[in-house]
This record gives structure tokens, C-alpha cells and sequence, in this order.
């Protein structure tokens, strides 16, 4: 039987960037137990993006593998438009709002969700401290006096001192420990595809607030042939979507999600191009489109015994700015933290020959931080939806009147980049952008 120091359950980006962080600083043995194969990286945009924040960068950076996520296909932008459809109110945000140390040239980057996930994979491959087992889904997790009992169905057990649920929204983790979920339908459902934009992107993420809800086009990087031995995209091989590319996001209505999947993709493109007031140009399908609806969840507890939960098997947040991996990635850096600390304090060298390391008292210092953190960010993606709901004249004119006065105030948009970008008063070290 195979004795490990921590088992992660789910290879996504939280699990795999939990794995490396805690590796960085700690000679602890890990597991990660994940079937899903890697997606092959293609000349084909992944669907599935996210918005990578300075503070999360700067992770990457630290665990050394943001150069082989940059290496490949990356679009940073430099400016953020964010408009309201049903009244005059805007705001612009670009790099002249923070400091060159805050930005450092840009505002955040679009990603490929595959491709973080690779460059993360294959450096945590390369961790004599990460065991992989890819081969089957764990069938039940028990409780011992002083470990953790992990079965499969044919493989033999494993055992670990610490469990982490890194197993997205439905976690069979969070499942199996009966941790109690507060949740909340958000009413939408996200459709999300590539774009061809003739206007092109303007290296700007573009966020449009719709009666039924808001549009997000995101910057894609240009369609560049790949080198399909190594997975990077090499650099001025086709120059015709260049800059024209962009990933949506459109949270809309169950009612509406369906009339609109519903529509030829001409039709569905004339949708697009007229919801976003032409300012891209005719917009065209790329990819097919998907759906899924948005819920809210929030773990009632992120610890119970010997298991931690991180990511989307904590906490899921509307997409409307775009932060719910940013969220997770935090976490990820701040259970490691946590961990690493306790040992160091206790022995003055990072070993795992001591129980101090994943005691209540120290668990419990992850769940007080990242809960904190999950409900400021819940309660804020709540207040934004609601603000840009009513469609009341009053009200439309009110919110038009505040948009224009916080797009005058530099102050105030400043605060409001540094929240995007990720800053605040206690980040992990490991996020910590140094001068």
C-alpha cells in the first residue's frame, strides 16, 4: 500500500497549481488521483478560457511554469470597456490607472483553460513529490486514527495524512464527506464560443451589460500553426484572424439561452454583432457553441477532519468579472501556505514527521481566510448582477449618472482595477508580486 502526505483529488488548474505550491517549499509526498486525460492542443481555440489576473500570474511565475504557459497560445490586454445596453453609462480602465509595478504592461491575460492545465501537468510530472494515478476514480474515502484511506475499484488503496477536494462544482469529495453546500440558481445560463471580430479585439476585454444579462467578449491570441510535437504555437505563420479572434461569455436567461441556441449561426451572429452595439464589426461563429447554467455555491464548511476543499468544490461564482478561478488559484496558494508554515514553525525544517502540520487549529486557519475571501466575492458578484437588473428609467439614468462619475474619478477606478487584478491585504506569499 502506497503511503502518501497529501492526496489531491482533481488534476484541473486548482488541484495540479495545489500540488506544485505545496511541493515548492515541503518535501510532503503528494498524490493527485484525476482520469481525465489532457485535451490536445490543437489549432482549434479551447472553448473554455479564463481571465488570468496580475496576482495570479505572479503564482505561475513563482512555481516556474508561467514561461511554458507563455510559450504557447496567450493573448494579454492592455484596456477593459465595460458598457450598460439599456442606458449611456461606461467605464474605461486601461494600464495608465495603476503603476508599472502594479501592471507590469498588462491588465490580465486570456487563456486557454487546456493550456494552463498542460503547462501545469507536465511540471508537476517533473516533481519527484507528485505520484499521479490516472487510471480510476476513487470509489470511497474512510477515516483513520491518524490517515486517510483512499479505494479504487481494482487498484490497491492508498493512504494519506491530509485529503484535498480540488473536484470542481459536484464534487464526489465534498459528496462523500456529507460537507453541507448552500447554493442558489442564478437564474442564467452562460453560452460560450470563439468569434471572428473583423473590427478586431483591440487587445481590450470587452463587457457589455444586457437586459437579460451581461456579454463578455475576451481577446483571443492569433490562430498560429502548431508545432503538434511539442504543443507551442510558434509566432507570424497565419496572419488572416490575427487579433480577430475573441472568446464569449454570454449570461442570459434559461428562456433566452435556448431561443438564442436555437438560431442559425447567422442569425446567432447578427444576435451577437447587434447585442454588442457593432463595436467589434459583424461578428461571426468560429466554434460550436455550448451552454451550461450558473449556480452559486458555498460550502458551509471548506474543512471536516482530514479533508480540505479548494476551488470550484468550495465556492462557484457568477462569471460576470470573470474571477472564479482567480479565487481558486488563491486558495491553492494559501493551503499550501498554511501547511508549509505550521511544519516550519513547529520544526524549523519542512518535514512531515509531525502531526502539528494538519492539526484543527491549522485547517482552520485556510477555512477562516478563504471563506472570508468566498463570501466578499459572492456578495459582490450578487450586488453587480442586481445593480444592472432593473430596467426601470429612474433607475437605468441613476446607474448611467454613477458609471460616468466613477469612469471621471481616478481614484475610484483604481481601487476597482487593483480588486480586478487580484490585490489585496492579505494575498499567499506566493502570489505577491514583488518590487
Amino acid at each position: 500500500m502506497q503511503k502518501f502526505d497529501v492526496l489531491i483529488v482533481g488534476g484541473g488548474m486548482v488541484g495540479l497549481t495545489t500540488a506544485l505550491a505545496i511541493s515548492k517549499n515541503s518535501d510532503l509526498r503528494i498524490a493527485i488521483v484525476d482520469t481525465q486525460p489532457l485535451a490536445e492542443i490543437t489549432a482549434h481555440h479551447d472553448v473554455r478560457v479564463s481571465a488570468i489576473n496580475r496576482v495570479s500570474q505572479q503564482l505561475f511565475v513563482n512555481l516556474d511554469v508561467w514561461q511554458d504557459i507563455n510559450n504557447s497560445r496567450v493573448q494579454p490586454y492592455q484596456h477593459m470597456h465595460i458598457w450598460d445596453k439599456a442606458g449611456y453609462g461606461h467605464i474605461d480602465f486601461d494600464l495608465s490607472d495603476l503603476s508599472k509595478r502594479e501592471h507590469n504592461g498588462q491588465l490580465g491575460w486570456i487563456i486557454e483553460n487546456s493550456i494552463i492545465r498542460q503547462a501545469l501537468w507536465k511540471k508537476a510530472e517533473q516533481d519527484e513529490n507528485i505520484c499521479f494515478f490516472t487510471q480510476e476514480k476513487l470509489t470511497n474515502i474512510a477515516m483513520g486514527d491518524s490517515e486517510v484511506f483512499a479505494s479504487f475499484s481494482t487498484q490497491p488503496p492508498i493512504t494519506a495524512k491530509l485529503v484535498i477536494g480540488a473536484d470542481g462544482a459536484n464534487s464526489w469529495v465534498r459528496q462523500q464527506m456529507k460537507m453541507a453546500l448552500t447554493f442558489r440558481d442564478y437564474d442564467h445560463h452562460a453560452i460560450v464560443a470563439t468569434v471572428k471580430c473583423p473590427q478586431g479585439h483591440q487587445q481590450t476585454a470587452w463587457q457589455v451589460f444586457l437586459e437579460t444579462g451581461p456579454l463578455a467578449l475576451l481577446p483571443l491570441a492569433d490562430n498560429h500553426s502548431a508545432d503538434t510535437n511539442i504543443g507551442k504555437y510558434k509566432s507570424g505563420k497565419d496572419t488572416s484572424d490575427q487579433d480577430h479572434l475573441c472568446s464569449i461569455v454570454w449570461s442570459t436567461s434559461p428562456e433566452e439561452a435556448k431561443r438564442l441556441l436555437a438560431l442559425s449561426e447567422s442569425e446567432f451572429s447578427k444576435a451577437l454583432t447587434a447585442a454588442s452595439d457593432g463595436k467589434l464589426g459583424n461578428i461571426s461563429l468560429a466554434s460550436e457553441r455550448f451552454s451550461y447554467p450558473l449556480t452559486m455555491r458555498f460550502a458551509q464548511n471548506f474543512i471536516k477532519d482530514r479533508v480540505v476543499l479548494v476551488g470550484d468544490a468550495a465556492h462557484t461564482i457568477h462569471p460576470l468579472a470573470g474571477q472564479g478561478v482567480n479565487l481558486g488559484l488563491l486558495d491553492a496558494a494559501a493551503i499550501a501556505q498554511i501547511l508549509t508554515e505550521s511544519l516550519n514553525n513547529e520544526q524549523g525544517s519542512v518535514s512531515s514527521n509531525s502531526a502539528q502540520w494538519l492539526s484543527p487549529i491549522t485547517l482552520k486557519q485556510y477555512e477562516r481566510w478563504r471563506k472570508t475571501e468566498a463570501a466578499e466575492m459572492i456578495g459582490a458578484m450578487e450586488a453587480i448582477k442586481q445593480t444592472f437588473t432593473p430596467q426601470q428609467a429612474p433607475i437605468k439614468f441613476l446607474r448611467g449618472i454613477g458609471m460616468s462619475i466613477v469612469n471621471q474619478i481616478k481614484p475610484a477606478k483604481n481601487v476597482m482595477i487593483k480588486q480586478a487584478l487580484g490585490f489585496k491585504n492579505h494575498l499567499p506569499h506566493l502570489s505577491k508580486v514583488i518590487d
